[in-house]
């Protein structure tokens, strides 16, 4: 089992990868022996690996909660469904709440957390590829409103992340190449050498053999936590997680969460973002061509619909989180590892990496 710290004073935690940690012995669940525990799973994955978790945490007086699966169902009524549970089963302030699922679940999870009672402990235990290796961590919680993505939320961090790699096993090559997107996102404004062994074991990883994915998850779980560790809030550094994201956002609002996968969205958004990058002179050309060779070798799309123009995708990130002082804040790429924070692109430069990111018709 590899272990990986977030390091933040008195709110460090641990992340543990490994194989069947859900059903094996673990501090974690010793933590919550007599004590209450809600489970906040959804409609997929309660059937493969609910009673699982149950089992480990049989020290503990655990309750269930199983929502409806898919982004479209991040919304205030959901959350208001975890809160109400909690109420239900007199949960108190020494309660620990289990997100098992997606990022979707442990983003509303989280937030539930954060709110019951002013905030109660929570554990994530991410089965999708892309909550293991970005969403349980760093402590980013919430829900969507109908204008925009994960308007409403807080900064919660977690007591612990169980990753579990079997679960991998059970998840659709879909979901899969989904989570893929954010592994390359790190990569691409972080760490050079990561890209490099990402495209040199491309076919390894796709294949998912074990090796491959512990380190591929290891690797982008330890720069995430070295960035959450040097700027929890946002601040600063930790905007370079947003590469792609500002892009991918308006898409998916602009959809109604329903065309594209979080992942894939995100892809798409990466590719606007290193056109935009070479666009202003940021980057030396081809990082844009090399970036959709490995996003492709990971089977995710590259290219924003033709049904949307780019004044809608503009529009659209003019509500984003990240538009500070009426200028839209874009990670770009200076060179392959090396992200930008850009507050400068202005609107038809921006609007140009869109048309340049639609197919010809």
């Amino acid at each position: 089992m590899q272990t990986v710290k977030v390091d933040l004073a008195n709110r460090s935690y641990g992340i543990y990868i490994g194989s069947g940690l859900l059903g094996g012995s673990h501090p974690e669940f010793d933590k919550c022996s007599g004590s209450t525990v809600l489970i906040v799973t959804n409609e997929t994955v309660a059937p493969l690996y609910l009673d699982t978790l149950e089992a480990s945490l049989s020290g503990a007086a655990v309750h269930s909660l199983v929502l409806p699966d898919g982004e479209s169902f991040k919304t205030a009524e959901q959350w208001s469904r975890i809160i109400d549970r909690l109420v239900e089963i007199r949960a108190t302030r020494d309660a620990t709440l289990f997100t098992l699922g997606g990022g979707v679940i442990g983003d509303m999870g989280g937030f539930a957390a954060a709110s019951y009672m002013r905030g109660i402990r929570f554990v994530q235990v991410p089965t999708t590829l892309l909550a293991q290796v970005d969403a349980s961590v760093g402590g980013k919680t919430g829900f969507n409103h109908p204008r925009g993505k994960n308007l409403v939320g807080a900064f919660h961090q977690p007591g612990a992340v169980l990753i579990d790699i079997e679960t991998l096993e059970t998840l659709p090559a879909r979901e899969f190449s989904a989570g893929l997107a954010e592994v390359v996102k790190i990569a691409a404004v972080r760490d050079e050498a990561f890209l490099d062994w990402l495209e040199d074991n491309h076919a390894a990883i796709m294949a998912r053999e074990t090796a491959a994915l512990t380190g591929m998850i290891g690797r982008s779980v330890a720069n995430k936590a070295g960035i959450v560790a040097e700027d929890e809030r946002e601040s600063g550094i930790r905007a370079l997680l947003n590469f792609g994201h500002t892009f991918a956002h308006a898409l998916e609002t602009l959809t109604g969460y329903r065309l594209y996968l979080h992942g894939e969205a995100v892809a798409i958004g990466m590719m606007v973002a290193s056109r935009l990058s070479e666009l202003r002179g940021l980057c030396r050309p081809g990082f844009s061509e090399r970036l959709g060779e490995l996003l492709a070798s990971f089977h995710l799309p590259l290219e924003l619909p033709p049904s949307l123009d780019a004044d809608e995708i503009l529009d659209a990130m003019t509500l984003d989180k990240k538009v500070m002082a009426g200028a839209i804040r874009l990670i770009l790429v200076k060179s392959p590892g090396l992200g930008v924070i850009d507050s400068r692109s202005d609107k038809r430069q921006i609007a140009a990496a869109i048309k340049a990111s639609q197919p010809l018709i």
